[in-house]
């Protein structure tokens, strides 16, 4: 109970709520506090000189905003009164719970009486602390305000379940223990607080003073105090006046106050109300449960974000090690090609200087000898051996030539490393951001009203969703082969109509379009089978799969033309080479994902409707767009929208797809006579079958009579079908292709619009000519 504690203390004093009234805003305070924060007012702004200029609004008009913010600036922080005599220009002031409060045009008179019988200076002024508007008390002054007597009870109860311990009431820091109760007061004092504020003289002499514990048992004894009449105070209520939404005395009934007003008993009111407010906590319960979860949600993601911080931290370390590894490996490596190189150069270099050292040593002493020959005497025995010396020294000095004395190997090293790839790529090391990827076009929505088949051609027409903000970089248009084989691509373009000629006459061809752009491609539209004409020029339209479904107005407009009006294309694209490949007997094609072996035969199909929501029978707060397949509300208040086209007998499926949703509203889907009303909730009358819907469940609703609650709600992009059977007289909901609770209604008969009731929080859009669902189709036919 903690947690309500803030709901019980007083927004000017900060403390618990003592003799509480009701502001006209529905905001509380203390007795005493709305005393303080009285301003005064002009003479030309108080009620008698409002009623005396012909002025016929009431002192309190609980739903006039722009006069209960008559004093207040556009709700600012500041409450200057700007132009009153003796109001003040100071900035407002804040409570101790940091609500602004809007301080006096003087000190109030220093008086013994209580709040309520003390007198209110004349033209006086209130300014609610909460949401700062203003109002101008009348002759009763404060008493003309509401005691909120629940309030009260409930404080009471709140502070019995606090601790054993009773604190002063009075003390402003920090409460000391009580030590008494003045019962007439009903306030708990220690010994200081009540020296300072309740001295035993004067009036407050003859007050009882009791023990804290015995103050608390007569508090807890005491008879609950009956509300009053604030009118007549000797009158307790017992009516309530719904259009004033007060209780009421008999008093007032007789003096004629209420007599144009609706007045209903005070305890079936109460009782209704009771009811009114535990179905609201029920909706309130589900929030806070949900609130409760999602906050262990969110303190199950600060553990998580520790372990994956922890977790990635590791990874980034193993990762910048295993990058140190590798070019520690990669050092290792360019050293061992450089000390080989270094022993290559030394060998080559250790090689020419030992092959150096013995020629030289040889020619030194080929020199030696050839000096110590040279020294002879003898001309005989030295022309026996001066032939062969010459020709061996020429020989030596030739071995001595070119090339014999250059370095073989230089001292240099011809590797140079080249490590600017690898700095810039550490310095590029970074994280990659996990971007979350531009998401693929919307599926195209075929127009079929701007499709035909003509002879042996057909010409098809696509376009993107209304409210798509993905672009198509182009379309795929496929077809199968005219006798349920696979599919195949037939055009690739950005264009969104094409006419496709070479089919075989009475022929029945199955045709599907996607959007494509770089990220990939979108989902196949609905599945549309085409019939080429019998040999003749007659115009067929495009037929949707559904062998349940008839209209009451789908008959051609002018002999041999069907409902399809034929616009040919501006960028007509023959295909007969391909056409060829397409109708050549026992040609292969790719396999498509989707499975179409299930298609009904389009001999046994009848046409469907299509149609949009009717301008002219609507509420004239719908606003209408996209050719009158989209609507909104300007209102916040439930608004209803008819289809133009009513059904009487047939099977017929449409669907709406919620385009914006806001602050939770539940509208409403379903059918409805012509003459529904048009300003509640689709349902609230005997002329409309629906299913309202918020986004956790939703509820049947005929004559104000609520069935069948069924889990699951609707969000911003949900689906919700509509399946009118009039075949089998029932009305059958889906949301997102799934069906919503049992039937809804059966035995439905009549002529029957398609209507839809939402407000300003809720856009939807139309879509007809639709299959009937799957799982209704089986059932249909098991039955």
């Amino acid at each position: 109970m903690e947690e309500m504690e803030e709901e019980l203390k007083c927004p000017v004093c900060g403390s618990f709520y003592r003799e509480p009234i009701i502001l006209p805003c529905s905001h509380n305070i203390c007795q005493a506090c709305a005393r303080n924060i009285l301003v005064q007012t002009p003479e030309s702004e108080s009620p008698q000189s409002r009623r005396a200029s012909g002025s016929g609004v009431s002192d309190y008009d609980y739903l006039d905003l722009d006069k209960m913010s008559l004093y207040s600036e556009a709700d600012s922080g500041y409450g200057s009164y700007g132009g009153f005599a003796s109001a003040p220009t100071t900035p407002c002031q804040k409570s101790p719970n940091g609500v602004r409060v809007f301080p006096p045009a003087m000190p109030p008179p220093a008086t013994h009486l209580s709040p309520a019988l003390a007198p209110v200076p004349r033209n006086s002024c209130i300014t609610c602390p909460q949401c700062h508007r203003s109002l101008i008390l009348d002759d009763r002054g404060l008493r003309g305000f509401p005691k909120n007597r629940v309030l009260e009870g409930v404080i009471d109860r709140y502070q019995q379940s606090k601790a054993a311990a009773l604190k002063c009431q009075l003390c402003e820091k920090a409460p000391k223990e009580a030590t008494v109760m003045c019962e007439q007061c009903d306030v708990f004092y220690c010994d200081p607080c009540r020296l300072r504020c309740h001295p035993p003289r004067g009036p407050l002499a003859k007050h009882r003073l009791v023990p804290p514990a015995q103050g608390r048992v007569s508090r807890r004894l005491s008879p609950r105090k009956v509300s009053t009449c604030t009118d007549h105070e000797l009158e307790n209520h017992s009516m309530y006046c719904v259009q004033c939404k007060m209780p009421v005395c008999y008093q007032c009934l007789e003096e004629g106050k209420h007599s144009s007003h609706e007045v209903k008993a005070l305890g079936a009111m109460w009782k209704l109300h009771k009811s009114q407010l535990s179905q609201a906590l029920n909706g309130l319960s589900d929030r806070a449960k949900e609130a409760k979860e999602f906050l262990v949600q969110l303190r199950n993601m600060v553990q998580q974000i520790q372990e994956n911080s922890v977790e990635f931290e590791a990874c980034l370390v193993a990762q910048c090690d295993a990058l140190i590894d590798a070019l520690n490996r990669r050092k290792a490596q360019l050293l061992a090609r450089v000390n080989k190189e270094h022993e290559h150069k030394l060998k080559v270099v250790r090689d020419q200087i030992s092959h150096c050292t013995v020629k030289l040593r040889q020619t030194t002493g080929l020199m030696e000898y050839c000096l110590e020959v040279i020294k002879e005497n003898d001309p005989s025995g030295f022309l026996q051996i001066s032939d062969a010396l010459i020709r061996r020294v020429h020989l030596t000095e030739d071995q001595w030539g070119k090339g014999t004395l250059t370095p073989r190997m230089t001292t240099d090293f011809d590797l140079s490393l080249d490590n600017s790839p690898l700095l810039q790529s550490i310095h590029q090391l970074d994280f990659v951001q996990m971007k979350t990827s531009s998401p693929v076009p919307a599926t195209p929505i075929l127009q079929l009203e701007e499709c035909c088949t003509h002879n042996n051609s057909a010409t098809l027409s696509w376009k993107q969703p209304p409210l798509s903000t993905v672009p198509a970089d182009g379309y795929i248009l496929e077809l199968d082969d005219g006798n349920g084989g696979q599919f195949r691509e037939v055009y690739v373009g950005k264009e969104t109509m094409c006419t496709v000629d070479g089919l075989h006459f009475n022929s029945t061809y199955n045709a599907r379009i996607k959007a494509f752009n770089k990220t990939g491609v979108s989902q196949y539209s609905k599945t549309l089978v085409l019939q080429t004409s019998e040999v003749s020029s007659e115009r067929l339209p495009l037929r949707r799969m559904s062998p349940f479904s008839s209209t009451l107005n789908l008959q051609p407009s002018f002999p041999r033309r069907s409902y399809f009006d034929f616009r040919p294309s501006p960028h007509q694209l023959s295909l007969h080479s391909s056409l060829q490949s397409l109708n050549a007997p026992g040609c292969n094609f790719e396999t498509q994902s989707a499975p179409y072996s299930q298609l009904v035969d389009i001999k046994k199909l009848l046409a469907v409707a299509w149609f949009a929501f009717d301008p002219g029978s609507a509420h004239s707060d719908i606003i209408f767009s996209n050719d009158n397949l989209t609507v909104t509300c300007s209102s916040y208040d439930d608004r209803v929208v008819l289809g133009k086209t009513g059904f009487s007998k047939g099977v017929h499926y449409w669907e709406l797809t919620v385009d914006r949703y806001d602050n939770h509203p539940d509208p409403a889907f379903g059918v409805a006579r012509i003459d529904v009303m048009k300003d509640v909730m689709l349902g609230k009358d005997d002329k409309a079958w629906a299913m309202y819907v918020d986004n956790n469940r939703s509820w049947f609703m005929h004559n104000n009579s609520h069935t069948n609650r069924t889990e699951g709600g609707i969000t911003k992009g949900a689906t919700i079908g509509i399946l009118l059977d009039l075949n089998r007289k029932t009305l059958t909901f889906f949301i997102n292709d799934e069906q919503q609770g049992p039937i809804a209604f059966e035995n439905v008969e009549g002529l029957f619009f398609p209507a839809v009731s939402l407000n300003r929080n809720v856009q939807v859009t139309l879509h007809t000519g639709l299959p009937v669902p799957d799982c209704y189709s089986s059932r249909a036919s098991i039955a």
